[in-house]
């Protein structure tokens, strides 16, 4: 669990928007984004002026097609590094985001676009309790031989090899299986 785990409030548009902004995720960031939960996201700062200052909300895309996977607010923009800590994360059900046009890598965004951009996420899901597990058959000559040979077999075959079980607690019937993030068909009489 992270620190912002506990986080279940509504969509983010607090305060006035008049200093938005839209990101855009760096190629290859969202797999990235969506395997391993993130508290912040971490960007070069843009050049120049206008610049994004602390509390200014952003609207976090993806491109082609455009879509919005995340809100934020501007933590630090600093003179090397744009640090967005997330707010509203929807990177497993992005929102269609057409309307907004992209100049680069961070873009000013008009306040009212965001506010129709946070508008199509909705507030959060509620939260549950989900079990989740990773089973591995290990030979060893005893018990913390086998931890270790576990620990050593996630780090080199990590989440795009070992797949990891997931289920509502208290519903363990609904198991499914999920490799990289994504739900994965381990049946193998099944076809995928």
């Amino acid at each position: 669990m992270t620190a912002t785990d506990h986080r279940t409030g509504g969509t983010d548009v607090g305060g006035p928007a008049e200093g938005a902004w839209a990101v855009l995720l760096p190629a290859g960031r969202l797999d990235a984004e969506r395997l391993v939960h993130h508290d912040t996201l971490e960007l070069p700062a843009p050049a120049g002026e206008p610049r994004p200052r602390p509390g200014d909300p952003v609207a976090v895309l993806v491109d082609e097609p455009p879509r919005l996977v995340a809100l934020g607010r501007v933590a630090l923009a600093g003179d090397g590094t744009l640090v967005v800590t997330y707010t509203r994360r929807a990177f497993d059900e992005p929102a269609p985001a057409d309307q907004v046009w992209v100049a680069g890598p961070v873009t000013p965004l008009d306040a009212g676009v965001y506010r129709e951009l946070a508008d199509r996420l909705g507030p959060p899901p509620l939260r549950r309790t989900w079990l989740v597990s990773l089973d591995l058959p290990i030979e060893a000559d005893s018990r913390a031989e086998a931890v270790r040979l576990f620990w050593s077999y996630v780090q080199e075959l990590g989440p795009a090899e070992l797949p990891a079980f997931v289920s509502p607690s208290g519903d363990e019937l609904a198991m499914q299986a999920f490799v990289l993030g994504a739900e994965a068909n381990q049946d193998p009489e099944e076809d995928d």
